[in-house]
């Protein structure tokens, strides 16, 4: 079979794969439309973009690529406007940077970008709640949501002015926990299973972008589509079922080739396309340790 009857299998079995888990949390959500609770400041892309210095490596500040919908630049700025204080990270941004991932995913074609629906369905959750919160934040939190931002005052002395249950992963983890609405041994759609499976996808695709910057080996570069496959292996795959598995590693057939990555974020060069997804995948790290300390923190990598 050709890469175009592979392609043509992929599209029939992904269809049956939407009916499957991708994040291991179903696709109850996948066709409402995102609520987007918060209000996202893109004009200006390099307000965060310019504080990640390379010195000889690149560049300081990526441009706005022209005509994408796709900015790797607006994604960077937000990825690094998440983390907070020490150890915490902005609930804004982090969903944000989400939405870029998603420009992202869709850019590579049908197959991947089905997978995009999953996501947003996540992120919808999450600002669900955000808002729930948000209009009635002494009914919904109750008084203790003041313990946790005092300690932050005393790191920040902003911190009081952000008095939300939803304002960072640590502040969700807290109040959550205190209202019992995270259940250790049942599935439910509190925040922070929601963010557990965004969490694990955003592993994968750190490591999609770390492997297609790689130094070739032997003179040839690996196709995207096995280095997706090869990142899919060893993160989201360990959480899904065979025939999701089965069903995912199809969809990554069709998979555009290494020169459409380069067009996706304006560059010309291999060498030029290491250096931004360097820098994005090092962004990344920092947002997914953030999350992961705090997630173990509290014993949450597995919630059901």
């Amino acid at each position: 079979m050709g890469v175009k009857g592979k392609a043509a299998a992929a599209i029939v079995v992904l269809l049956l794969f939407l009916g499957s888990l991708w994040i291991q949390g179903g696709l109850d959500y996948h066709w409402k439309p995102c609520l987007k609770g918060y209000n996202q400041v893109n004009t200006i892309h390099q307000l965060y973009n310019s504080s990640d210095g390379d010195g000889a490596e690149g560049p300081r500040i990526l441009e706005v690529c022209p005509g994408q919908t796709f900015q790797v630049s607006l994604l960077l700025s937000h990825l690094l406007a998440g983390p907070a204080y020490t150890s915490d990270v902005l609930m804004q941004p982090y969903l944000s940077s989400w939405d870029e991932l998603v420009k992202f995913m869709e850019a590579l074609g049908p197959m991947v970008g089905l997978i995009s629906k999953e996501i947003e369905s996540k992120t919808s959750i999450i600002r669900q709640l955000a808002l729930l919160a948000k209009e009635s934040p002494e009914a919904e939190l109750g008084p203790d949501i003041h313990s946790i931002n005092s300690v932050r005052t005393e790191n920040n002395p902003e911190g009081s002015q952000h008095a939300s249950a939803y304002h960072s992963v640590r502040s969700m983890i807290w109040v959550e926990l205190n209202r019992g609405l995270v259940d250790f041994n049942h599935q439910t759609d509190s925040g922070c299973r929601t963010l557990l499976r965004l969490h694990r996808a955003l592993l994968w695709l750190k490591l999609f972008l770390q492997k297609l910057a790689e130094t070739p080996v032997g003179g040839r570069l690996r196709s995207p589509s096995e280095l997706c496959r090869e990142a899919y292996q060893s993160t989201l795959a360990n959480h899904h079922t065979w025939f999701v598995r089965r069903a995912a590693e199809l969809a990554f057939i069709a998979m555009p080739e290494r020169a459409f990555f380069f067009k996706l974020v304006c560059v010309k060069s291999q060498e030029e396309l290491n250096t931004v997804l360097n820098r994005v995948a090092r962004a990344i790290g920092e947002v997914y340790d953030r999350t992961q300390r705090a997630l173990e923190e509290n014993n949450m990598l597995d919630l059901p």
